[in-house]
């Protein structure tokens, strides 16, 4: 008799041949990569990704001001002195605050900072546009005098008249270039504005889509498509790819219930193919854990990997395909084997 361990959910129920079902998903990887940088989780099932945070080493072992009243070789009025200084983040709106070099600035503070040095930066232009529209006043008197004079006495001073106008035509110059200088600071200025107030900056990325298309029976991977669309690929460019890979047989596809798989094209495509679609339940994926665990053993792969394109990118893929395939696979009915091992020995059957 089964103690009470023994329960349904231990079960896992593959399928009995290849070919019979399979198991996709959708993975999100950078567009460009670093040697032995982390690939954050990402989920597109709802139309837009939401990307993992990855805490940094900061962030793996918080601290916080107080923490220095814990420092028991310290005396109070040490540990409250260096509290104190930890703490004079709260008073940045006094005048004449140093900063401390050692806490990293918070974000309402890097806002803050932001909008004092734009703030100089407005008073310095007015400063500027009053300046120049003082001296375009005096031109402009220089000018209205000068052709006030006679034939005579503007050829007396024609010399002059041309240094004039050859000096206001550089500074018309100069004033043009400050004019286009201004726009694109505003345009940096609001961009980053706008990340600040999103909590973005410092953070954007662009993304890869690549589906992933596992054997439910053999844990072979069929194949790797990605799109350099990444967030924005269309759930017609997924089926489209995924039709090609399918199975002459295939009579299950298991995948979850994201916008790119519950769709009209794919409804379409199973009716053609004469497979059923099988979307998980949400919040399950346990249930398309094959393809789960695959995303994970990928980004740990591609983890050691440095790419910078596209194409970079899909050669990685295309070199992982058989590395992946011809390994021991321990959760084969038959451990020990490679997913191409199993799958040729299956048929044997």
């Amino acid at each position: 008799m089964g103690g009470k361990n023994e329960t349904e959910e231990n079960i896992v129920r593959t399928a009995d041949l290849p070919g019979q079902a399979l198991n996709v998903d959708l993975c999100f990887v950078p567009l460009e990569h670093l040697d032995q940088e982390k690939l954050p989780a990402v989920s597109g099932s709802s139309g837009h990704l939401v990307i993992e945070h990855i805490a940094s080493g900061e962030e793996e072992k918080p601290t916080w001001p107080g923490k220095i009243l814990m420092e028991t070789e310290l005396d109070y009025l040490e540990a409250m002195e260096q509290y104190a200084q930890l703490t004079r983040e709260r008073l940045v709106r006094q005048k004449n605050m140093p900063l401390i070099p050692e806490i990293e600035p918070t974000n309402w503070r890097k806002t803050w900072e932001v909008r004092a040095e734009r703030h100089q930066v407005l008073q310095k232009r007015r400063q500027e546009d009053a300046d120049w529209r003082t001296e375009r006043k005096t031109h402009h008197q220089v000018t209205v005098a000068y052709r006030a004079l006679s034939h005579r006495k503007r050829k007396e001073q024609a010399d002059a008249w041309d240094s004039q106008k050859s000096y206001w035509a550089k500074k018309e110059a100069g004033r043009q270039e400050v004019l286009r200088n201004r726009s694109q600071e505003n345009q940096d200025w609001h961009q980053c504005a706008s990340m600040l107030r999103t909590g973005q900056a410092g953070n954007t990325r662009f993304w890869i889509a690549v589906l992933v298309v596992i054997d439910n029976c053999t844990r072979q991977c069929l194949g790797l498509p990605l799109f350099s669309a990444g967030a924005k690929v269309t759930a017609q460019e997924v089926v489209t790819a995924l039709s090609i890979l399918l199975p002459n047989d295939l009579a299950f596809l298991i995948s979850d219930q994201g916008t790119h798989f519950r769709c009209k094209a794919l409804a379409q495509l199973a009716l053609d193919a004469d497979f059923i679609q099988i979307p998980i339940y949400r919040h399950r994926p346990q249930s398309n854990g094959f393809a789960e665990r695959f995303v994970l053993t990928i980004k740990n792969w591609l983890k050691t990997q440095v790419w910078n394109s596209p194409d970079e990118l899909g050669s990685l893929l295309q070199e992982f395909l058989p590395i992946y395939n011809d390994r021991p696979h321990q959760g084969l009915p038959i451990p020990g084997l490679s997913p191409d091992e199993f799958a040729n020995r299956i048929w044997l059957y």
